[in-house]
């Protein structure tokens, strides 16, 4: 609400005059059109006082002649007027030529970085390297070498394969292209071993090529070798191979879960309070007081950088803050309660880990109880392939 009726002084408001017998219509009318307007006051039932932008003022009328309702303009207010209503004073000029200056100033600057690009690198990451390399907001765009900056980048991140830097007006735009983390190629004509990658009950091996040094049932751990990549011939003695194969085996994901039986657990009251604040650069000026009349509450913070174009950014960010009010609930849960809850927490954990290449053979649930709390321990057994090439070094 605040930054709206801020940017309306910005662009010029006017305080109308609504009169008619469909005041009501009029209001309601502007109300889907979504038309922004503030600080009504009725004075009767058929006469009313609303500010609202001056860009809104032909659609008012429009709206005026479909409920028949006359609307008269009180005063024009904002920044627009107010420069008008000096134009010929000193002041004018000056007030012209001061925010001219600082505009000029303001561009030599970085005000905003906007990243592009990014699903598995986290965004601070990125920002903390800009940083180091002198990509940060209040910098000087003479100072950065954007070549300098990429280059750094690429030798320091492996998990990133490409890098754009644009500067535009105040904003730097940063794309990133990750890069696919591949598994190691063996070429087929070096010699290599099929290893386990995790342990593992074997329960299917087929070797194309090598030997099955593990048979059914075996247990394997993480490394061990499951199909040599040599031969051992009578006349031609060892032989080394590129070992090809499968190996299906029981591999068992476990996760535990505690539940409480009394547990005191947060929910909304429905009750919210918003707040205002100005950051300019590093200074921050608080419209309100800082302190929230509600004892337990979650804060929200919204902000919204003020920019004059598309990419001419200001160091000026008007924040939203918005404190939703929290109370404590006891819930008592009862035993095959907290079980199935702590099977379903436990469940979720293993299924996220697990793919559609994997069978899910059995399930098991191990339940201990106390007078505090219900323990779960739940294991999945799935059938996978655990081979992975690994080359043979001599």
């Amino acid at each position: 609400m605040f930054f709206k009726i801020l940017i309306k002084y910005i662009f010029g408001y006017i305080n109308i005059k609504v009169e008619g017998y469909f005041v009501e219509k009029f209001i309601n009318k502007c109300i889907n059109e979504n038309i922004f307007f503030w600080n009504v006051k009725r004075e009767r039932s058929t006469m009313a006082y609303m500010n609202v932008g001056i860009k809104d003022f032909k659609k008012l009328c429009e709206i005026s002649k479909e409920t028949k309702c006359k609307v008269n303009i009180i005063e024009k207010k904002g920044l627009p007027f107010f420069l008008h209503r000096y134009r010929k004073r000193k002041v004018f000029f000056i007030l012209i030529i001061l925010i001219s200056l600082i505009l000029f100033i303001l561009s030599k600057f970085i005000w905003n970085i906007e990243i592009k690009g990014l699903d598995n690198i986290s965004k601070s990451e990125v920002i903390s390297m800009l940083e180091r390399e002198g990509v940060k907001i209040g910098e000087l765009k003479s100072k950065i070498n954007t070549q300098k900056v990429i280059n750094e980048i690429r030798l320091e991140r492996e998990d990133i394969a490409w890098v754009g830097i644009t500067i535009q007006g105040t904003n730097a735009i940063i794309e990133v292209v990750e890069a696919d983390s591949k598994p190691e190629i063996i070429n087929e004509e070096e010699y290599c071993n099929i290893v386990a990658t995790k342990d593992a009950q074997i329960v299917k091996i087929s070797a194309q090529n090598g030997i099955p040094v593990v048979t059914t049932d075996d247990v394997v751990t993480k490394g061990d070798i499951l199909i040599a990549g040599w031969i051992d011939g009578k006349y031609t003695g060892t032989r080394y191979v590129h070992a090809e194969g499968d190996v299906k085996a029981k591999v068992w994901y476990t996760e535990k879960e505690q539940v409480a039986l009394n547990q005191v657990v947060e929910k909304d009251t429905g009750n919210s309070e918003e707040k205002y604040k100005i950051k300019i650069n590093n200074f921050t000026i608080n419209l309100f007081k800082t302190l929230s009349k509600f004892k337990k509450y979650d804060t929200i913070e919204t902000c919204n950088q003020i920019k004059i174009f598309s990419n001419f950014y200001l160091p000026i960010e008007f924040i939203k803050i918005t404190n939703i009010e929290k109370i404590e609930d006891k819930i008592i849960y009862g035993i095959e309660d907290a079980r199935q809850i702590g099977i379903q927490k436990a469940s979720g954990k293993i299924e996220k880990q697990l793919n559609n290449e994997q069978e899910i053979l059995q399930k098991y649930v191990n339940t201990y109880v106390n007078s505090d709390f219900v323990e779960v321990e739940v294991t999945y057994e799935v059938l996978e392939n655990i081979g992975t090439k690994e080359k043979i070094v001599f």
